[in-house]
């Protein structure tokens, strides 16, 4: 009856695999054939496997502009957000009072908040700083990550906020009697020893940062800006799409962060689950 059961659920993974990487498939096979090829069977195998489409995407996207933009972007995001979630996290942890709660309950509500709801005043905002206190907060990628960073920091708190609390305080204590400062006994103690959920939040950041589109689309309007996912808009026209480009550039759109992904997922459960149930 194990056995069976075992079975079984081996079955379903497999087809739910089948079912989740079915999109990748059809873009990955898609990407080398020709448009009567693509339009005659969009899941059968090509003819010949020609890079030319990769050339043609890449041209047309401006890609290593492009990937270097969205490099720029999301790795900067990416360590603001895991310096200051981390600070944070371990005040609000070290500090158990009641304003200490607020705030943490008030950056784990913003998890809850749909960025398409706040969109149009965050941009409206946005505008009124640039042209009231004459900040670059849009179109440019400094104001794309501040914008970044705010929405990350609550999920990075809460993460954070769970593992920090299975840290002995002792060890602090034990520092600051030998002399240490706060600041030398967070980055010298505290900090070495939350690498998984530091990797975990790195992971969960990169991916979404990489592949975000809408809040870019709001934030940049240059076209020497525009990040990876931006530039795979070159394909879409308003009256025809160039399919094979277009699966080709969301192919060399992906491949980092699926390396990235693959080189790092052995922290990513371990550091949630040490992070959100403690």
């Amino acid at each position: 009856m194990r056995k069976t059961s075992m079975l079984l659920l081996e079955i379903l993974l497999l087809v739910l695999a089948v079912i989740f990487l079915s999109p990748i498939y059809m873009m990955v096979v898609n990407s080398f054939k020709n448009r009567a090829e693509l339009y005659e069977n969009a899941l059968a195998l090509p003819t010949s496997f020609s890079f030319q489409f990769y050339k043609e995407a890449m041209q047309k996207m401006n890609f290593f502009t492009a990937i270097g933009n969205s490099l720029y972007v999301t790795i900067v995001s990416v360590l603001i957000v895991i310096v200051l979630a981390s600070m944070t996290a371990w005040m609000l942890v070290r500090t158990d009072n009641k304003l200490s709660k607020i705030i943490f309950m008030t950056l784990v509500a913003t998890m809850l908040i749909p960025f398409q709801t706040l969109m149009m005043p965050l941009m409206q905002v946005m505008d009124w700083i640039r042209t009231n206190l004459h900040l670059p907060m849009l179109n440019t990628h400094e104001g794309l990550i501040y914008m970044n960073v705010g929405f990350a920091s609550g999920m990075a708190v809460f993460l954070y906020h769970g593992f920090i609390k299975s840290i002995p305080i002792d060890l602090e204590e034990a520092a600051t009697i030998d002399g240490c400062s706060k600041f030398g006994v967070f980055w010298r103690i505290v900090f070495p020893m939350l690498t998984n959920i530091t990797i975990t939040v790195a992971i969960l950041n990169v991916i979404s940062l990489w592949n975000d589109y809408l809040l870019p689309s709001l934030t940049l309007a240059d076209k020497g800006l525009r990040t990876i996912p931006l530039s795979t808009f070159y394909f879409f026209g308003e009256f025809t799409i160039v399919w094979n480009q277009a699966m080709a550039g969301l192919t060399l759109t992906i491949i980092p962060v699926v390396i990235f992904y693959m080189l790092a997922q052995k922290y990513i459960i371990k550091g949630i689950a040490s992070g959100a149930v403690k």
